[in-house]
């Protein structure tokens, strides 16, 4: 099945320099120059994937992520400057799975974005479901629960989830978890983790799990006690 990717990027030479790449790896692409109008096509179509641009005319891209995030758990990967970390890490925080800075590599871009559709599809089958307190995850269905609440994730965090959970009493040092979630020879600073982290705690506590994620200082990640509220 093929995959739809909007692009939502106002450089025209950029947006053609991403479809070109995606085009040649076998995905659909559908694009947009403002940010409204991408916001309108994300809900509208359906997409498997945005990339999203943070500067954008009409509606910039830390606003659609936010407007979209309210009803949709679609992946949404940025594309962001070099300078802008503090723009990276405010868009992880509204729940972007992934970024990638300009200058990029077309090459790179699509291995990202497979990453992401491959962690967001369906997962093979046999794979059975994870309980741990209060908190049950399935893979397969991308289903997350707090008791009867379903808690919506979005694939970075579902899998940094599932990690955790498939040996929930380990203390799981904080570089394997770099390499499983986001990949061997990948940049990603600790800031990135922290953000997705307290996306995941943050969603986790609202649902009435407050104690789902510990921090062992100096160790690593390990689950909590789940007891629930």
């Amino acid at each position: 099945m093929t995959s739809t990717i909007l692009i939502v990027e106002d450089d025209k030479q950029i947006r053609d320099i991403v479809r070109i790449a995606l085009t040649k790896a076998g995905m659909a692409v559908e694009e947009a120059s403002d940010g409204r109008t991408g916001l309108d096509l994300a809900l509208t179509r359906g997409p498997d994937l945005v990339v999203l641009d943070i500067g954008l005319p009409e509606m910039d891209g830390l606003d659609l992520c936010r407007a979209l995030r309210k009803t949709s758990d679609v992946p949404v990967l940025f594309l962001t400057a070099h300078a802008d970390e503090v723009d990276r890490i405010v868009g992880l925080e509204m729940g972007a799975d992934d970024y990638v800075a300009k200058p990029f590599s077309p090459r790179e871009l699509v291995a990202r974005i497979k990453a992401i559709l491959k962690r967001s599809g369906p997962a093979q089958s046999g794979t059975s479901g994870l309980r741990h307190g209060v908190l049950a995850v399935d893979p397969d269905r991308h289903l997350a629960l707090v008791g009867d609440a379903s808690v919506p994730l979005t694939a970075r965090e579902m899998e940094l989830l599932a990690l955790l959970m498939s040996s929930p009493d380990r203390v799981t040092p904080r570089p394997r978890l770099v390499d499983k979630v986001y990949g061997v020879n990948v940049d990603v600073s600790d800031r990135t983790l922290d953000s997705h982290l307290r996306n995941l705690r943050a969603k986790l506590a609202k649902a009435g799990c407050e104690d789902a994620i510990e921090t062992v200082h100096g160790v690593g990640i390990r689950m909590g006690q789940c007891r629930g509220a």
